[in-house]
């Protein structure tokens, strides 16, 4: 269809089709949306080209996140910023209202009317520089980062807003909770810091240690059961007798060989912690939750399971058991915790295979934590899941990675550098036991693999003459201990440190068992994990509640001494169904669709803005006998039905159609199609499953050429389906600039009726384990009123740095396009921001809020849009579960989407909820938490979960509602998508080191220019 203005339409969008086609945007209005287009700058057009900017935008910057400015100001620049350093001083160190702790400059935002301008001086008329930030500001950003403890140059303090009210909209739904309440004490508990030397013990030994203390010391530890946290922090419930002095003590651990071990423990009283103001904060009385009070809740009631189980972070994991039937399985949480008390499983109720595959299985355990509610402290049990090593031997080890029968391995055929490579990456980091020296198992650390075999790899010997040869390893041990290897065509594992030349044939070697697995599992690992642990909502709830029987938490002593008891009964909570948003489609209908259960039908509707798409071409990089030239007929008659249906119409065959074989000629064939078709807007690129050719499709088409691309799978282009092309096409049209639906106007919050710009921001780091690829920070923000198209930023950064460093520059960069797109500023920017865990809040809202801020008034002098930054949590494990059959959903009888929970386990005093946005699709669904950790729009609990909910069902992959805000689900897909752009970049060699002559600086600079995308491809949205 032609993708024209209709001016008789309050609800069309602005012409679509051409990269500049977002130059338009409509005014905002209560309630409607208007398409007269009304520049907001004055009529000598000097404030257009003061706001975008006079100034280059830094798109490659990494900016350092502590230390001070490199680079000197110039005079005129340091006043500039130093006006700004004011600035931003008076608007955050303004005292607070009475409403809120968190409105800017101590009053309520100005009452703008509708579709006016941020008040202030006129656009280009301050005199701010816009360039960098100044050394003051980056100073107190870098100081804001670094937490309460280091604390702030600026003198500038931030706290969560309260919490407005309680939501009332929605139906009433009664809900359980895996959070059980706790009952503490008032009173004090004594707290001692707890130094060990040497101080590099894992936990686990640490605990031996002082284990090993109180028995031989007890006379200090008379009548007294201390709880310790496995570093430095111990509690007591009273007073030990050593004084407020330091008392050291020497302990002696049994070690292996009977090799024993020396320790220094040292005690020290810390202070008082108290439990009575723990109450009153649960209680509203006080603001502030104790963070020392909350933390020794938590120490308490871990020491038991720390004792029993492996703990892994917040969980607790026992290994897979033998059912009663002799098959292999796993003992999930039900069965693993009656050891807490009786020291024993009850095996045979579950026979699911543990196995993953390559070395790998599942363990099953249960999460705790102890966290602060309304009235009262919670503690949130859930069942739990993660994949450890196996304990094998290594040669099994190497038959599974490989996927290789272990007689395979005896053919005396030695590995191909890819096999070995590919055993490095898994194996190293692991400990090894050894089993050739009898009853002496001593344990080692791998830190390589050699290239060479055992029966070609030396190392020098030392001879009792003082005489040192070269000797291999294969001769060694039949030398030494008369053992005729029987895979010498193996390489070796090199152990210990790297420099010290140690090495063990893998027949002799172990893998020590409860080694969790931190790497990254295989899409195969992952499915079968997914099966593996997926339970029905009523599942689940079973067994949880069979967990915290089992469990006896009255019969735990340590729990008794402190005074502490657990209410074995799950939380009942009321909640609230929001009812879902209307979505308006386009075409001559102007049909609108009103979700079910999460989910909506397009059929019969058309996009809200179809793009035509007349050139375009297909690039098959499956074989032809899998994929014949009929399939790739048959598959484009198919995609033109039903894109033509939806709106978009594909005209004409593909103007080119070949097929081609590797990621070597993905450039060439694509720079060849923009040099030889004009305005060619699509390539559909076949490909023959999972492989390298879709990073070098992406990294070509969105950064090199900037041409929109889709990958299908061959399978998917063989036999192709109406669901799999009408989810092609949805993709499809927002690469071409296209908008699929829009939320219907009229039932939009309040914060539409002026100008908003929505921001997405999330940080992905590469996988645990791997310390030398970079961190990538991603922002998007939406273009238009709708909010349907977003644009988006991208930075690599620092490898594991949680704040997005660079966030200011980003910001601007987006607010720019923003005004360009709609030629109006942004009275209202509301932030979802992904991937903040609750211990990162005060850093994240210290530094990015800061920076939001700074790149406002970059711009310009006075601009201050009201801003709401929340935080949106997925990892997290509370669960909740519809009490009436009636209310529960969906095979796995779930909670429906719209779930709303802002009482009774949300915190006491702070703006949090949980929503449910989504129709779980398989096992129990998990509800996503909002924190709101800044509020200047002064919204409502209604507003806001309604506005959240609202933004879930506007994610352009599907037509169903998504478990986050589209925005924060956007700048996951971008961060994602530039680890593609990185690919050939990340000098992944499997060797782990860096390439000679390279900087790490110099790297991160390279790669800061690979993540860039092509300005054609920057107007749309690339990442869908």
């Amino acid at each position: 269809m032609a993708a024209e203005l209709n001016n008789t339409n309050t609800d069309e969008a602005p012409t679509v089709g051409s990269n500049d086609s977002m130059s338009g945007g409509p005014q905002y209005l209560p309630g409607v949306m208007s398409t007269t287009l009304r520049p907001t700058s004055p009529s000598n057009g000097s404030s257009s080209s003061s706001f975008l900017g006079t100034s280059p935008t830094s798109t490659s910057q990494v900016v350092p996140t502590s230390g001070a400015s490199t680079q000197p100001l110039n005079p005129s620049a340091a006043a500039a910023s130093s006006a700004l350093q004011n600035d931003l001083e008076e608007i955050f160190n303004s005292p607070p209202t009475a409403q809120t702790a968190s409105t800017f400059g101590g009053d309520s935002p100005p009452q703008r009317q509708a579709g006016s301008l941020a008040p202030g001086p006129p656009l280009g008329s301050s005199g701010v520089s816009i360039g960098e930030p100044s050394s003051t500001i980056a100073g107190a950003l870098q100081a804001g980062g670094a937490g309460a403890a280091g604390g702030n140059q600026s003198g500038v303090q931030f706290q969560c807003p309260r919490r407005p009210n309680h939501g009332i909209e929605g139906r009433s739904i009664l809900l359980r909770a895996n959070h059980f309440a706790v009952r503490i004490p008032g009173g004090t508990i004594q707290h001692y810091q707890v130094d060990v030397s040497p101080d590099k013990c894992p936990r686990r030994v640490n605990r031996e240690i002082i284990s090993c203390l109180i028995s031989s010391f007890s006379k200090y530890f008379t009548n007294i059961r201390p709880v310790y946290d496995g570093k430095r922090n111990m509690y007591t419930r009273e007073p030990l007798p050593i004084g407020r002095e330091r008392m050291d003590f020497d302990v002696t651990l049994p070690g292996d060989s009977a090799v024993e071990r020396q320790f220094s423990v040292s005690l020290k009283w810390v202070g008082q912690v108290s439990l009575s103001t723990l109450e009153d904060a649960m209680e509203g009385r006080v603001r502030q939750v104790p963070f020392e009070a909350v933390q020794a809740m938590d120490v308490i009631l871990r020491h038991l399971p720390s004792l029993k189980y492996t703990p892994v972070g917040r969980s607790f994991f026992s290994p897979p058991v033998i059912s009663a039937s002799g098959v292999p399985g796993t003992a999930p949480p039900p069965q693993a915790a009656p050891s807490i008390s009786s020291g024993s499983h009850s095996a045979g109720q579950y026979h699911a295979e543990s196995k993953l595959g390559g070395g790998r299985e599942v363990w099953f355990g249960f999460h705790q934590s102890v966290r602060p509610s309304q009235w009262k402290m919670m503690l949130n049990i859930d069942v739990s899941a993660t994949a450890f090593y196996r304990s094998m031997p290594v040669i099994e080890f190497i038959a599974e990675v490989l996927e290789l029968p272990v007689q395979a391995l005896a053919e005396r055929r030695a590995l191909s550098d890819a096999q070995r490579v590919k055993f490095t990456k898994e194996i190293r980091g692991l400990k090894i036991e050894i089993t050739h020296c009898g009853q002496m198992r001593r344990k080692y650390r791998v830190c390589n693999v050699t290239r060479r075999p055992a029966q070609t790899q030396t190392f020098p010997l030392q001879l009792e003459t003082g005489q040192t040869i070269e000797c291999t390893v294969a001769k060694y041990f039949y030398d030494k201990y008369r053992l005729q290897l029987k895979y010498p065509h193996l390489p070796c594992l090199q152990v210990g440190q790297e420099q010290k030349h140690t090495y063990l044939p893998p027949e002799v070697c172990n893998i020590v068992p409860g080694q969790r697995c931190i790497k990254k599992l295989t899409d195969v690992q992952t499915s079968t994990m997914i099966k593996a642990t997926a339970r029905s909502a009523p599942e689940r709830e079973r067994e949880i509640s069979n967990l915290v029987r089992k469990a006896e938490f009255s019969a735990d002593p340590f729990a008794h001494e402190f005074g502490i008891t657990i209410n074995p009964a799950m939380t009942e909570v009321k909640g609230r169904v929001l009812s879902a948003p209307k979505l308006l489609y386009g075409g001559r209908t102007r049909a609108t669709a009103l979700p079910n259960q999460g989910v909506w039908d397009m059929r019969g509707k058309q996009f809200h803005t179809g793009i035509d798409v007349r050139v375009w071409a297909i690039a098959c990089f499956a074989q032809q006998q899998h994929v014949k030239e009929n399939d790739l007929r048959m598959f484009t008659n198919q995609l033109q039905r039903i894109s033509n249906d939806a709106g978009m119409p594909i005209i004409g065959n593909p103007c080119f159609c070949k097929y081609a074989v590797g990621v070597e000629q993905v450039e060439p064939m694509f720079k060849y199609l923009k040099q030889n078709y004009s305005g060619i807007q699509l390539v559909v690129v076949v490909l023959p499953g999972k492989t390298p050719v879709y990073a070098e499709v992406k990294r070509v088409g969105d950064t090199v050429l900037g041409i929109a691309t889709q990958c299908v799978q061959a399978k998917n282009a063989i036999r192709t389906t109406p669901q799999t092309l009408s989810n092609l096409c949805l993709k499809m049209n927002v690469k071409l600039g296209g908008v699929n639906s829009i939320l219907l106007p009229n039932v939009r919050p309040r914060i539409f009726n002026e100008p908003v710009i929505f921001f997405g921001c999330d940080i992905t780091h590469p996988p645990a384990g791997d310390s030398r690829k970079p961190s990538i920070a991603a922002v998007v923000g939406s273009m238009d009123a709708h909010p349907s198209r977003y644009a988006a930023t991208v930075r690599v950064q620092q490898h594991r740095q949680e704040i997005i460093s660079d966030l200011t520059y980003m910001v601007r960069e987006l607010l720019v396009q923003f005004y360009r797109n709609t030629r109006f500023k942004p009275a209202r920017i509301v932030v979802y921001r992904d991937g903040v865990s609750e211990g990162q809040f005060f850093n994240v809202l210290q530094y990015e809020l800061r920076a939001i801020r700074e790149a406002c008034m970059m711009l310009e002098r006075g601009y201050q849009p009201g801003i709401t930054f929340i935080a949106v949590q997925k990892r997290h494990h509370t669960r909740l579960f519809a009490v009436e059959k009636k209310d529960q959903v969906g095979k796995a009888y779930n909670i429906p989407p719209g779930t709303t929970v802002d009482v009774g386990i949300t915190h006491p005093t702070e703006f949090d909820f949980y929503l449910c946005s989504h129709a779980g699709i398989q096992g129990t669904s998990r509800p996503s938490h909002y924190h709101v950790l800044w509020d200047d729009n002064n919204l409502t609990a209604d507003e806001l979960q309604q506005l959240t909910y609202q933004m879930c069902h506007t994610y352009v992959r599907c037509t169903r509602s998504v478990s986050i805000p589209a925005p924060a689900y956007y700048a996951h897909l971008v961060a994602f998508r530039a680890r593609y752009h990185l690919v050939d970049r990340e000098h992944d060699s499997g060797e782990g080191s860096q390439p000679s002559g390279t900087s790490e600086d110099t790297t991160l600079s390279n790669m800061a220019r690979a993540v860039q995308v092509h300005p054609d491809a920057n107007n749309v949205m690339y990442f869908a």
